[in-house]
């Protein structure tokens, strides 16, 4: 009897300017992650600490984007399961960076703070603009635009917290935003983890069927 089971589509063929996009993308947000980490630790910032995850979040999401273009369903949501865990895992270090700061004392240096936030404010327009034009296009693309889009509410909350820890002088504007920051990372790593563990079962399940 033949098998009924319903495989993936053939893969679409990738698109070149896509690519090109995202390739962009993923270079604006590792230059980002670098400096936030050092200038994060420069100024003794949690908030920074935390945004360089969201760029590296970032990236790793393009990263996967540009790996998975034309994959099958199994190995998209692997790739997944793995940025998911690393996005979890630099969620605690940065909660242990909070801790820390708050057991240390130290107000971060306001100044620094607030330029790099506008520089990854910069950052975060321009790759939405340079992923623009695939709005509208399927989920990957969507996702990918929409998710330089909403950092730039992130870094948004970064120059506020620097203007709260210049106008008060007190560590906790900072604090508070970066244990916002993680906490999102957390749970974002762990709907990603989820969501993949339930494609690949789902994957698995379907073609023990299909043998």
């Amino acid at each position: 009897m033949a098998c009924s089971c319903s495989h993936e589509p053939a893969p679409i063929k990738k698109d070149s300017k896509f690519r090109t996009a995202l390739w962009i993308a993923l270079f604006i947000n590792l230059a980002m992650f670098l400096v936030e980490l050092i200038g994060g630790a420069y100024a003794h910032s949690s908030a920074l600490w935390a945004d360089s995850l969201d760029f590296f979040g970032d990236s790793v999401n393009y990263a996967v984007s540009l790996a998975v273009l034309g994959a099958g369903l199994y190995w998209r949501a692997t790739v997944a399961l793995v940025k998911g865990t690393v996005m979890a895992l630099f969620g605690f270090v940065v909660i242990g960076k909070v801790i820390y700061a708050y057991m240390q004392g130290i107000p971060p240096e306001a100044m620094t703070m607030g330029a790099i936030g506008v520089l990854a404010l910069i950052a975060n327009v321009a790759s939405a603009v340079v992923l623009y034009t695939f709005r509208d296009g399927d989920s990957n693309m969507q996702s990918v635009w929409l998710c330089s889009r909403n950092d730039a509410i992130g870094n948004v909350a970064v120059i506020f917290a620097a203007i709260g820890v210049f106008g008060t002088g007190s560590m906790f504007p900072d604090l508070i935003v970066a244990f916002i920051m993680a906490t999102l990372g957390l749970t974002g790593g762990y709907q990603v983890m989820k969501k993949s563990l339930q494609e690949r079962k789902a994957y698995v399940a379907e073609n023990e069927v299909c043998q």
